[in-house]
């Protein structure tokens, strides 16, 4: 979610296999850079290797271009890889939120071969998606200041989980401004 010259990422706790829980402090949000994140929901195992992958290739641009990615970089970066495994692809739908030149913020989302979808506002996905369009569309307002920023998505994703079993176990929230980064759990629904 996108505030004024800000942003948010959160995610909730639950790693799962259908119905049966197997850790309750899943992280699913990545950091690339200090103004730059990545949260792949999706197949656990092949969201650690993608983000293995793609820190390895952020690396990469740093030692050759000796600074950053900028985050629509990233994103092309991101979707390439993917549509690059499209006949056996990575379970995965990444989230990209950054902060880019004059600390505009960025996001965008993909499908698990790479197809893009740019927002202005918020962007979502995972299990609990269809209930988290709905609580963020009503709880949305343009120009957020981070503090604001963080209780509008906390209570989208807290409501959203509430109505999805295959979601919960807390949330865990990032807050990103250019002089500073936030992280807060948050405590939620435990079955």
């Amino acid at each position: 979610m996108v505030g004024k010259n800000c942003f948010a990422i959160a995610s909730d706790r639950r790693l799962g296999v259908q119905l049966q829980t197997v850790a309750t402090d899943f992280q699913r949000v990545f950091k690339i850079h200090g103004k730059l994140y990545i949260g792949l929901s999706g197949l656990a195992t092949d969201a650690q290797t993608l983000y293995q992958r793609l820190a390895f290739k952020h690396k990469l641009y740093q030692l050759r271009e000796e600074r950053d990615m900028k985050p629509e970089t990233f994103a092309s970066l991101v979707s390439a890889l993917l549509y690059e495994k499209r006949f056996g692809p990575y379970f995965c739908q990444p989230i990209i939120a950054g902060l880019g030149e004059k600390d505009q913020p960025f996001i965008c989302t993909m499908d698990c071969i790479g197809a893009k979808e740019l927002a202005k506002d918020f962007v979502v996905s995972g299990t609990a998606s269809e209930s988290l369009y709905g609580a963020c569309e009503s709880m949305y307002k343009p120009d957020m200041e981070p503090e604001e920023l963080f209780e509008t998505i906390s209570q989208a994703l807290l409501s959203s989980v509430d109505r999805d079993c295959l979601s919960g176990w807390g949330g865990y929230v990032l807050i990103v401004t250019p002089t500073e980064v936030q992280e807060r759990v948050l405590k939620g629904r435990m079955d």
